[in-house]
């Protein structure tokens, strides 16, 4: 009997490691963990339960250290958490509208997860998945870390195998770079990434974010029907509550957004297209001092206010709610398989993805 119950303990041990013990049939090939990169007083943690950033520390205009990014206290959390917090999501980021697509005459469907449609890479994108581990240097000048992740054909209805790599790097004067890559192995498919960090330049547990001001170079947005698919059209944001051309608090018209209560557009990005970057975002915490920037190479950007956020418990027990975060998920277009006026998001075994992001923290008095 004592070794019945051994290998029964060993079984039911296994199954719970590889996840198919509460049903979810996912079976983790690496194992999750925690990482630091820390230069100077900016340190950020990851885990690699979807490449994710779980924590950012920075100091305000007094030089007193805050976290600044929404998350939770343990690993196991993230697994269990709906709203992509700090993840990398895909492999197509955003809605693709009714979950499907038509690629050189194939037809494929999709898995949806909203309703009729499919949100950030369906019932189990890339922010749940294992990433393995390539590369971590939590020294020198440069400290960096890689993350990669094998899609197979078929995953979530996407044709094609597509190997992705991810890598965060800090740079001098508090600065992070995020570099996503895709390379197609063996079909085309569209590859569209987003860095879903929710940021509170306050502090994560500091309230709402309705007083800090944004500015977003952007001129128009791309407009969305009741689901929040794209039509196709495009908009000028001037006179409406979409013009952060200058700096202006979030706050200052939000609540003329009744229909998605708060932002939720993506914006055409001013600037050169290609792998040139541009300036994408600037925000300001006015209390803390604190203020970030951020470029990129790609088309658009998502500005979210963490509209759906309700009774999340987060780190050290605080419970996070609407507004208490905004996320700047620079991007492709939403829907682009499905526009063909939109800037292409296909990959091909001759032509790769590149997505850079530019991270550059300060404080101002």
């Amino acid at each position: 009997m004592a070794n019945i119950s051994v290998l029964l303990c060993l079984v039911i041990t296994i199954l719970v490691a590889s996840g198919f013990a509460n049903g979810s049939g996912y079976e983790p090939k690496e194992k999750v963990g925690v990482y630091e990169l820390k230069k100077g007083d900016l340190s950020v943690k990851f885990t690699n339960w979807g490449a994710t950033i779980i924590s950012l520390i920075l100091p305000d205009k007094h030089g007193k250290l805050a976290d600044v990014v929404l998350g939770y206290d343990s690993v196991n959390e993230y697994k269990n958490d709906t709203s992509y917090i700090g993840a990398i999501v895909g492999r197509v980021a955003n809605r693709i509208g009714g979950a499907q697509f038509t690629l050189n005459g194939t037809h494929y469907k999709l898995v949806a997860n909203e309703g009729k449609n499919m949100l950030h890479g369906g019932l189990r994108g890339f922010s749940d998945v294992v990433w393995k581990v390539k590369k971590y240097k939590n020294e020198g000048h440069t400290p960096s870390i890689v993350f990669t992740y094998h899609s197979a054909d078929g995953e979530q209805g996407f044709p094609g195998d597509v190997i992705v790599t991810v890598s965060y790097t800090l740079l001098g004067d508090k600065q992070l770079i995020v570099k996503m890559k895709a390379k197609a192995l063996n079909k085309p498919t569209p590859v569209n990434l987003a860095q879903h960090t929710y940021w509170n330049l306050g502090g994560h547990n500091s309230g709402d974010i309705l007083s800090q001001h944004i500015q977003i170079f952007a001129s128009k947005i791309t407009l969305v029907d009741s689901g929040l698919i794209p039509t196709g059209k495009f908009a000028s944001v001037k006179g409406t509550p979409y013009d952060f051309l200058k700096p202006q608090a979030v706050g200052s018209r939000i609540n003329k957004l009744t229909a998605t209560k708060g932002y939720d557009i993506n914006y055409v990005l001013d600037g050169p297209a290609g792998n040139k970057l541009k300036r994408a975002a600037v925000v300001r915490d006015s209390k803390s001092g604190r203020m970030m920037e951020l470029s990129t190479n790609v088309p658009g950007m998502q500005f979210y206010t963490s509209n759906y956020l309700q009774d999340v418990k987060g780190k050290g027990g605080f419970v996070y709610q609407p507004r208490a975060a905004l996320c700047l998920e620079t991007q492709g277009f939403p829907d682009a398989v499905n526009h063909p006026n939109f800037p292409s998001t296909i990959v091909t075994p001759t032509k790769s993805y590149r997505h850079y992001m530019l991270f550059k923290f300060s404080t101002t008095a």
